[in-house]
């Protein structure tokens, strides 16, 4: 852990896949990329990994974390993501102001945008979501809400929080402490609670009476649809890793856009009629395949085809009241009306990824 002060530092902790190194080494650029060269020396990155070689071409300090460091910023409890609150804790010791990341983030203004929102007595958190009542059939209401609400800890009007970001001063490093002794008192009452770490966030900031703070216009956080956002981050990584923060490769960040690569309406509206005679349940599985198979003038876009055909298999499972096996989605690309609808050069491209993805 560093010693020496720094007034804004900005960490990422990454681990595991290779994927996640190329989320944060993107994410890493992309804030590089926004940052008035005036403020560069104001802002010190940090990424704590258990790999040092693939951010040498990068202004950032590496920390390398062993295996068993990892473990044990999870302990008691065995809950990986608890490893984020205790690095942030012990950060704030030597910073006047630290911001932890998620990986799949990337900027869309200056990271200075980012530390302006961070101030005494506030929570800085990715985004601000519904209160915790409204969902009185999940998961965390279920488990949690009866004890939370006798301890005085939450009430149905709390605001939950997305912790892709989490953002403190040093005065208010305390929070953190807070929310890792719930994380570990409720762990056992809710063990299949995935977001119990932003959930405890909340109610530590909750109860320490902090003001809190989002951040979507400056920050992308791509938790949801992953798949296709993560392909236009690894075709980026792909191109430009040698020289991340060559002309090239910054002009490029612009190019990975927070949209989701989608055909223009007409062409949808096309697909949808050359699919209305396939199977109901078809339609939908048939109509993402195409929209893999899309020609967009976007390379970045272009590179989610495959993804979008990986997500096609995966919902057509989930709108099926019965889990449709694998071999039956196999059977459907056989089929000659599904085929005629794809294209069967188009479905040829398909099953040859597709196979070597579920080898």
């Amino acid at each position: 852990m560093s010693s020496f002060f720094e007034p804004n530092r900005l960490v990422y902790l990454a681990f595991g896949s290779e994927t996640y190194h190329q989320e944060a080494f993107f994410s890493i650029v992309s804030a590089l990329s926004r940052l008035d060269k005036t403020n560069l020396s104001k802002l010190a990155i940090h990424v704590y990994s258990d790999r040092e070689f693939i951010y040498d071409e990068l202004p950032v300090t590496v920390h390398i974390i062993s295996a068993e460091q990892l473990a044990e910023w999870a302990r008691p409890i065995d809950y990986h993501f608890r490893a984020k609150h205790v690095l942030l804790r012990q950060v704030l010791d030597t910073s006047e102001k630290a911001i932890l990341i998620d990986t799949d983030t990337f900027f869309r203004q200056s990271p200075q945008a980012l530390f302006d929102r961070v101030a005494p007595g506030a929570l800085l958190c990715n985004a601000i979501g519904p209160c915790f009542g409204e969902d009185r059939s999940g998961l965390l209401y279920q488990t949690l809400a009866s004890p939370l609400q006798q301890e005085g800890l939450a009430d149905d009007d709390m605001p939950m929080t997305n912790s892709g970001v989490i953002g403190l001063c040093r005065s208010d490093a305390d929070l953190l402490d807070h929310s890792i002794f719930l994380m570990d008192h409720y762990r056992a009452q809710s063990p299949k609670a995935y977001t119990l770490e932003e959930f405890m966030l909340a109610v530590a900031a909750r109860k320490k009476q902090l003001r809190l703070a989002e951040c979507t216009d400056i920050i992308h956080h791509y938790w949801s649809r992953k798949r296709l956002f993560r392909a236009k981050v690894c075709a980026w990584y792909a191109k430009h890793r040698s020289d991340p923060l060559g002309q090239a490769a910054l002009a490029d960040i612009d190019n990975v856009s927070d949209k989701l690569p989608r055909p223009p309406g007409l062409q949808r509206l096309l697909y949808k009629i050359r699919t209305s005679y396939l199977k109901p349940e078809q339609r939908q599985f048939a109509r993402e395949l195409l929209y893999g198979c899309y020609p967009y003038s976007n390379e970045f876009d272009r590179a989610c085809g495959p993804a979008w055909w990986e997500k096609a298999f995966e919902n057509a499972c989930e709108r099926s009241r019965i889990e449709v096996p694998q071999d039956m989605l196999w059977k459907w690309l056989d089929e000659p009306a599904l085929c005629k609808a794809v294209g069967e050069k188009n479905l040829s491209k398909i099953k040859k990824h597709l196979s070597r993805v579920n080898k």
